[in-house]
């Protein structure tokens, strides 16, 4: 891991802040009032090796800055947080600090989140970026710390695979009719088992990852503002379903998944020309198939005609919040501002290390990024934080069941099991149950 600052010069830098802001705390519940010590716990997913050794690193910078504050680490496997964490608040043991990922809102409403007003400075609220403050902010108070964004439909191509069948290898296809074309032309060069394009193909990776592509296609997303009726049943929708029928009726893409969505091994053994995944997929291919990476193009997803003034993606993003019932607020608080909020060196190594394939949600530290070492041999980095980012979405804030309904009517258009209309049509019919179930209107955001 990339150690731009030692451990004593963070502590230097912090130490002053951090027992300043904890002046006065008393130890709570998880305090040792003997010590003068508040202890915490901070829970985070299961990431990447070296998204890992950052959690764990900045943990034990932080405990070793100051005394008033002990934070202890957990990291817990993906497959497992739903459960241990709703096992957790149900029994009043929720940790202090948590990762968390998606929109805020139902937490909100549930009552589950700490305003973070409360106990991270304003001016440290005020540095988060335009395009996270939605993931983080509702109703002008700040309920989640953002650590990345990651636009979560990114096209990667094979310039080597695309020059071969005469295809621009520097430019992503603009529109999807370029896309169509483009494979037109690739699927006579490939071997047995390449394909011209490996994209989402199942109605859970649809739901999360083409929330972008169905503003992009219609305009707006799933429900109408008020969160009163389905949205889904006009031209876009179903433009957007029929242009992934194409791609399934011709053979351009794999009946059967090649690799997850999320990973780049199909890519990386040169199984699709074309992939489509979030950004983090470059961080894959500069570890796992380095050879892979001058011949990496990277691009904006393709549009629908006429659209192209609206973007393709929504931003995916991992927050840190307060667990609403904690009893040691302020000390969480301090370890947050600290860690995220603080020094912008200290989060240098986690987008180094993740090969420039996030977006920080500090301008100081994207600078700081910018201008660390390897930087200029990351180009993506630039089309990553400049070229995509800046205009995708923010994931929906409405119930997951609703963007469940439409990844279904996706897939299901597209392999044939319905026609596109009804597939629509059941789509629509089954969110019109999630907004009547759920009172959807009383919640629909007010801002």
């Amino acid at each position: 891991m990339h150690k731009r600052i030692s451990r004593l010069a963070t502590a230097g830098i912090a130490a002053a802040a951090v027992a300043a802001m904890l002046a006065g705390c008393t130890p709570a519940s998880g305090g040792d009032a003997a010590g003068g010590t508040t202890t915490i716990q901070f829970w985070h997913r299961t990431f990447t090796p070296v998204e890992n050794e950052w959690y764990a690193d900045i943990v034990k910078q932080f405990n070793a800055a100051q005394d008033e504050v002990k934070v202890v680490d957990t990291e817990v496997p993906a497959d497992a947080w739903d459960q241990k964490m709703k096992s957790a608040q149900a029994a009043g043991k929720a940790p202090d600090i948590y990762t968390h990922p998606g929109s805020i809102q139902e937490a909100v409403n549930a009552g589950q989140l700490y305003e973070l007003n409360k106990v991270v400075d304003e001016s440290k609220l005020d540095e988060i970026i335009d395009a996270a403050k939605p993931v983080s902010e509702l109703g002008g108070k700040y309920y989640a710390y953002p650590l990345l964004l990651e636009p979560q439909t990114v096209l990667f191509w094979n310039k080597d695979m695309l020059a071969a069948a005469g295809v621009d290898a520097e430019q992503a296809p603009a529109t999807w009719d370029d896309l169509l074309a483009a494979c037109a032309k690739i699927q006579p060069t490939l071997q047995s088992g390449q394909y011209c394009i490996s994209p989402a193909q199942d109605a859970i990776t649809f739901a999360w990852s083409s929330v972008g592509q169905q503003y992009n296609f219609a305009g707006h997303t799933a429900l109408t503002d008020d969160w009163t009726e389905p949205n889904i049943d006009d031209d876009g929708y179903r433009s957007l379903i029929d242009n992934y029928k194409q791609l399934w009726d011709n053979g351009y893409m794999p009946k059967q998944p090649l690799a997850a969505y999320v990973e780049g091994k199909d890519f990386g053994e040169q199984k699709a020309a074309f992939k489509v995944s979030g950004s983090w997929m470059m961080s894959e291919i500069g570890s796992d198939y380095p050879d892979l990476l001058p011949k990496t193009g990277i691009g904006a997803f393709p549009s629908a005609a006429g659209s192209d003034d609206r973007t393709t993606t929504t931003l995916g993003n991992f927050k840190w919040v307060i667990d609403a019932k904690t009893k040691n607020a302020e000390a969480a608080g301090a370890f947050l501002e600290w860690a995220l909020a603080g020094d912008p060196e200290l989060l240098v190594p986690f987008f180094v290390d993740t090969q420039f394939t996030k977006v920080p949600v500090r301008d100081s530290v994207q600078e700081a990024v910018a201008g660390s070492e390897g930087a200029a041999d990351a180009p993506w980095s630039s089309i990553i934080v400049d070229e995509i980012a800046p205009d995708a979405i923010s994931e929906p804030t409405y119930p997951w069941d609703v963007s469940l309904a439409v990844g279904t009517a996706i897939e299901a258009g597209m392999k044939g099991a319905a026609s596109v209309d009804d597939a629509l049509k059941t789509a629509s019919d089954a969110i019109q149950q999630v907004i009547e179930k759920n009172d959807l209107p009383s919640k629909a955001p007010k801002n």
